[in-house]
């Protein structure tokens, strides 16, 4: 009977354990949340993206917190495209939180990777839609089964377009010779020959031409004030036609001559030059499509403009009135390509190389053969 009692319960401990063991092995069955995954912050009408406000945010998107009935954590991952379709996305970032936050630089990319762009002088749009959704995942692995994928959200984006500036020539000042060592005479408004501004320092001016024997002066417009004189060695500036009139510049024996100015510092140098290897041309024109006789070709083989040489210096060319509509021109000899020269607007020193990049607007324009050095003056026009 013992024996019987014995072995009863080590039969009923048996069936216990093995009961036991079983309740441990618990099995969960992961579900998708039955409501899914939503974005819940309200949508501005448009994002306005500058540069300016780069840093800033944009917009917190922010989703309901999702519930797959998994023992592990969640991962929220925001995507953005530039289609609808997200046949291809870029991942804004990841979290465990139910929120994120997008920056303006972020959606300045997306618009950029989208075609849009804020030059007014581009074809491509400067506003449109990008496109979101948030995707959420079990653990850390985007690519398992067990994910739920949001509606696709698109917002509207703007670049605002910066207005066209229209280019302005800097208000530079201009040097004319006047005296009857010039071709001008003692009359400020006569057509007087210009000095050839520096293109990098507009305080250095020069001149290399043919001097009467005489006297000069120079002025800074069509009046005997703002002018200058020397001063023994140095420049003398007349402000005004009420200030003492400065000396003159004396020229004793006609002929070539190299004048220098810096009216920054108030010095000059004027020395004789010899002109005997200088180059002889016949026509001095302007062409381009900045102008209005375009470029010579096989339909238009001579369109230069003309230009005038001067009365007592045959190096010294100008033409007056001159239209340019913003688009390259260039100087040549000769109604030929042999010699020809392009360089900085307004003023510069001709290279053969390169157009000359123009500034819309009417000019009166000077060239020197000897130098190459030119400048375009514009005209001021009052009604």
């Amino acid at each position: 009977m013992k024996k019987l009692l014995m072995l009863l319960f080590a039969v009923v401990a048996l069936v216990g354990l093995n009961s036991c063991s079983s309740d441990d092995d618990v099995v969960f069955i992961a579900q998708p949340d039955p409501e899914g995954i939503n974005f819940m912050n309200s949508f501005n009408d448009t994002y306005v993206l500058t540069p300016a406000t780069s840093g800033n945010v944009a917009e917190r998107f922010v989703w309901n917190t999702v519930n797959l009935d998994v023992p592990t954590n969640i991962t929220y991952e925001l995507q953005a495209s530039t289609d609808g379709d997200f046949t291809s996305f870029d991942v804004i970032g990841s979290t465990g939180e139910n929120n994120l936050a997008v920056k303006v630089s972020q959606l300045i990319t997306l618009a950029t990777d989208a075609g849009l762009d804020a030059d007014a002088e581009t074809d491509s749009p400067n506003t449109g839609p990008v496109y979101f959704r948030i995707k959420a995942y079990a653990g850390n692995d985007g690519g398992n089964a067990l994910n739920t994928t949001s509606e696709i959200k698109s917002i509207t984006v703007l670049m605002p377009e910066a207005a066209v500036e229209e280019e302005v020539i800097p208000a530079f000042k201009q040097l004319y010779l006047v005296g009857d060592a010039t071709a001008a005479g003692w009359n400020p408004d006569n057509n007087n020959t210009p000095l050839f501004r520096d293109s990098e320092n507009p305080n250095i001016f020069y001149f290399t031409g043919i001097f009467n024997a005489g006297s000069f002066k120079i002025v800074g417009g069509q009046a005997w004030a703002p002018s200058y004189g020397k001063d023994g060695n140095s420049l003398q500036f007349r402000e005004t036609e009420d200030d003492p009139d400065p000396a003159n510049f004396d020229v004793a024996t006609a002929g070539y001559y190299s004048l220098t100015v810096n009216i920054d510092d108030l010095t000059y140098t004027f020395e004789p030059y010899d002109a005997s290897g200088a180059t002889a041309y016949t026509v001095i024109g302007i062409v381009g499509d900045g102008t209005t006789v375009g470029w010579p070709g096989d339909d238009n083989p001579t369109p230069d403009i003309q230009m005038t040489p001067s009365s007592i210096n045959p190096h010294i060319w100008n033409a007056q009135n001159v239209e340019l509509n913003g688009a390259n021109a260039k100087f040549r000899a000769n109604l030929a390509w042999d010699a020809a020269w392009a360089g900085p607007f307004p003023a510069g020193q001709g290279v053969s190389d390169g157009d000359i990049p123009t500034v819309e607007g009417t000019y009166n324009v000077w060239f020197n053969d000897i130098t190459k050095r030119y400048v375009f003056i514009p005209i001021v026009v009052t009604e």
